[in-house]
């Protein structure tokens, strides 16, 4: 069960990395004006998101930014134009150079950082192979400051992920104001799926058949499904699962949302699986294609992501 346990969260990582455009523009993110150097004098962080001591340079004028979540941040707090290397997943990146650098980020190149001396690596913890607590070693060992970010999986993570990167690049103001913007929206959001008497039932797929993966409590997908007025049917189980046919025709969700967008027509597949014309959700024309990098990544653009999952399961109640 272990075995397949791990084997079930590479595939979903490999799934979220992967994304590419979609219908609903994924690559784009909320961007500032361009900042090069440190405009506010505020304490900066001593320990990055995971724990690890921080030695920040005085002036921070290259970045390394390796993880889509990290890179989208990274590009709405101004920072941008001084992002001199990525990772192939994040180079699609709307405000990144279109010839920028870029890295594998399961088989990192260590000697290229090293060689580009950049002020500062942000990388994102999922990089590690085999519980490798500091893959970037080397690189932290020629005095380049490496920074690890988790891989938030709440909301209020997500808030602080922002704000901790801002603190780091001195643009502290910035932070507070993408954070205050997405608990604008969010409690815009709640507010209105408090008013909703009809909580649909919905099951959000994030891998297709035959091994279909959804997700339970413990995930900001889960959070946001439950602030827009509606119930995950795998609400009582806990992180990343595994799903049957048979347990999904069992639920017959109300609604089915996918986040998968490397198929012609995911709708169109999900519609015309055997059995599954018994589902009220399929019986009803309520299954729907919501961006890949706005539900999957955590960044500030989740709150896109939540404002097409409400638009899906309640279309009268948010426009």
């Amino acid at each position: 069960m272990k075995k397949l346990t791990c084997i079930l969260a590479v595939s979903l990582l490999l799934l979220i990395l992967t994304a590419c455009d979609d219908n609903a523009g994924s690559a784009t993110t909320t961007q500032t004006e361009p900042v090069n150097q440190a405009t506010e004098t505020q304490n900066r962080p001593t320990v990055d998101r995971e724990g690890h001591t921080l030695s920040l340079p005085d002036e921070i004028n290259s970045i390394v930014s390796i993880g889509p979540s990290v890179t989208e941040m990274l590009v709405a707090l101004g920072f941008a134009d001084i992002i001199i290397q990525t990772d192939v997943h994040s180079a699609d990146i709307s405000g990144l150079q279109p010839d920028i650098s870029t890295l594998e980020m399961f088989a990192l190149d260590f000697e290229r950082v090293i060689d580009l001396n950049p002020d500062i690596v942000f990388i994102i913890g999922m990089t590690r192979v085999e519980g490798d607590e500091d893959p970037l070693r080397m690189v932290s060992d020629t005095g380049i400051s490496v920074v690890y970010m988790p891989t938030s999986t709440a909301l209020a993570d997500i808030k602080e992920d922002i704000r901790f990167m801002a603190s780091v690049m001195e643009v502290d103001s910035i932070g507070d104001s993408i954070v205050a913007d997405m608990t604008n929206e969010i409690e815009r959001i709640r507010a209105i799926g408090e008013s909703i008497s009809e909580r649909r039932t919905v099951y959000f797929e994030i891998s297709p058949a035959p091994h279909m993966f959804s997700f339970g409590t413990g995930t900001f997908l889960n959070e946001i499904i439950g602030i827009v007025g509606a119930v995950n049917i795998f609400a009582d189980q806990d992180g990343w699962i595994s799903v049957s046919d048979e347990v999904l025709i069992d639920a017959n969700p109300d609604v089915i949302i996918t986040s998968i967008n490397f198929m012609d027509d995911p709708v169109g597949e999900i519609i015309n699986r055997p059995g599954w014309d018994s589902i009220t959700a399929v019986q009803d024309g309520k299954v729907f294609q919501v961006s890949t990098n706005y539900t999957n990544r955590p960044s500030h653009n989740v709150v896109r992501g939540m404002q097409q999952i409400a638009r899906a399961i309640y279309p009268d109640y948010f426009q």
